[in-house]
């Protein structure tokens, strides 16, 4: 598992919260302007923790807070090849919300499976750039 994502409400005060947990942020808060959000990372063990907070209250991640409420949004999962990977889960029926990866945080490329296709969890694929 690469890393776990988790929508907030203020992201400055889950940070601290995290912080007080004895977690330290992998980076300063990223914006990411084309999905409507600002994320700030934490490492954890060997994956990541990502915090969300929508930018855009009409944006699909204020849509599912005010829906469900802070708290767990998507599982992610690292590949090598993510749009081989697309390709291949498309080719086997699986729903996609993303055909081609974007942007994510850090560099990565991104793209998620419907929760339809994973037993209801939203799921992300990510391919880490090399360094």
């Amino acid at each position: 598992m690469h890393h776990v994502g988790v929508v907030v409400t203020d992201l400055a005060a889950a940070s601290g919260r995290y912080h007080a947990l004895g977690f330290t942020p992998g980076a300063p808060p990223i914006a990411l302007p084309e999905q409507n959000v600002l994320a700030v990372t934490f490492p954890a063990g060997d994956g990541w923790v990502e915090l969300i907070q929508p930018t855009d209250p009409d944006g699909p991640i204020a849509r599912y807070l005010a829906k469900r409420g802070e708290g767990f949004h998507h599982v992610a999962y690292q590949v090598e090849d993510l749009d081989g990977a697309l390709a291949e889960l498309a080719k086997a029926g699986v729903r996609l919300i993303d055909s081609v990866g974007r942007s994510g945080v850090h560099g990565w490329r991104i793209a998620f499976i419907h929760p339809e296709s994973c037993a209801g969890v939203l799921t992300e694929l990510v391919e880490v750039p090399d360094k």
